[in-house]
């Protein structure tokens, strides 16, 4: 089998995958290939022209198949394993691609895994063809990775349904969406009690973009506010009070594939480097040639193919049903996100000037890569949980 440069086949050969996560890994790392045309013209377009036209791309040729179980038998196995290699591929062959593709599915999988039968049939089918484009709207700006701070109020009113005033920030998608999928405080109980999970359509009355952000890698991103704004009883997801739990879930399973986007533009990275360092002359022969490159070069190989292995253990552990993924998924997260923003660093410096020439492949990693070390949990806080999860896992075993 003739894998492409995003993957590596030995760890793909390793146990942690099956015959069709290879076969996966091959499908999408030949499309990826064969559309650097469409990677340059998006990188000259509006954000959210590129992340309209991605989403439907991504749709149209089959990509997003698994955000509908309900279809009819497709070929992409659907589980994190496979989203994890999805993301590996399309983060090293275009950032843009990798974050339609992410927003996409983490909108779409709070809703397969807590959304009833007329939820499934409503939003399912347009999320997986990409005619509905989704966002997953928790974030505030006094309450990002802690949850429980969440303080967008929706309350009940009479005859049934839920009035939601607030505001939520730094929400991907959030200028192309036609779907939100909002936490927000029902008052239930304290804390994390007292949230709910709500279905929100973006031409709902009294929801709209507040701001348009700029982020230091341009894409999709804003802020939005929620006026008065009335939804039905049959847009809770879940049931209510459950908000915390599906948004816990929902990171928890994503976190390992933020490392995986992660392992992509690492692995990007070091190629440049690589081929840089063998072609550029230097003292005589080349850069390669001089001994403080070759271990640059090592270091990046060495903390790329831990990241690799820490979030294949993640993604196996979660489809196998291990109750203590989420430690992993914190593990993959951190560890690949850190040694990517080393990898990326040390090859602007192996390309020198060259490297912060802007628009140009090293300073575009440069930019892309600094916000998964952020959002979805940010390296910090994911210390502290891991930490923490060290005296659980110590009394269970001594126990």
């Amino acid at each position: 089998m003739d894998i492409t440069t995003s993957f590596d086949p030995e760890a793909l050969a390793l146990p942690f995958y099956d015959d069709e996560h290879r076969r996966f890994a091959e499908e999408i790392g030949v499309w990826c290939d064969g559309h650097g045309p469409l990677w340059e013209a998006v990188r000259r377009m509006d954000p959210d022209e590129a992340g309209r036209r991605l989403v439907g791309m991504l749709g149209e040729d089959g990509w997003l198949a698994t955000l509908d179980p309900h279809a009819a038998p497709h070929r992409l196995p659907g589980d994190l394993r496979a989203l994890c290699l999805g993301r590996e591929a399309l983060a090293y062959a275009e950032d843009l691609a990798d974050f339609a593709y992410s927003i996409q599915s983490l909108s779409a999988t709070p809703i397969i895994r807590f959304g009833d039968a007329e939820q499934h049939k409503r939003y399912l089918p347009g999320m997986a063809d990409g005619s509905i484009i989704g966002a997953f709207a928790v974030s505030e700006k006094q309450a990002g990775s802690d949850l429980a701070a969440v303080g967008l109020s929706a309350r009940r009113v009479e005859g049934g349904g839920y009035v939601l005033n607030g505001g939520k920030a730094w929400i991907a998608h959030a200028t192309i969406a036609d779907l939100f999928v909002v936490i927000a405080r029902t008052g239930d109980g304290p804390g994390p009690l007292g949230l709910t999970a709500f279905l929100v359509p973006a031409d709902t009355p009294g929801v709209r973009v507040s701001e348009r952000l700029e982020a230091v890698a341009p894409r999709s991103f804003g802020h939005l506010s929620f006026e008065d704004c009335r939804v039905p009883a049959e847009a809770v997801l879940g049931r209510p009070g459950r908000g915390f739990v599906i948004a816990a879930d929902l990171l928890d399973r994503f976190r390992m594939t933020v490392g995986a986007a992660a392992v992509g533009f690492a692995r990007r990275a070091a190629d440049a480097a690589l081929a840089h360092t063998r072609n550029r002359d230097a003292y005589g022969g080349t850069l390669f040639d001089l001994q403080l490159v070759k271990g640059s070069l090592a270091d990046m190989e060495v903390r790329i193919n831990a990241a690799e292995l820490l979030v294949a253990r993640a993604a196996w552990d979660c489809d196998r049903g291990s109750r203590g993924y989420a430690r992993h998924s914190h593990i993959a997260k951190v560890h690949a996100t850190e040694a990517a923003q080393d990898v990326v660093d040390a090859a602007v410096q192996l390309f020198g000037a060259a490297g912060v020439v802007k628009g140009g492949l090293p300073e575009r990693l440069y930019r892309q890569i600094r916000s998964l070390r952020i959002y979805e949990g940010a390296t910090d806080v994911l210390r502290l949980a891991i930490a923490d999860a060290l005296d659980v896992r110590r009394a269970a075993l001594a126990g």
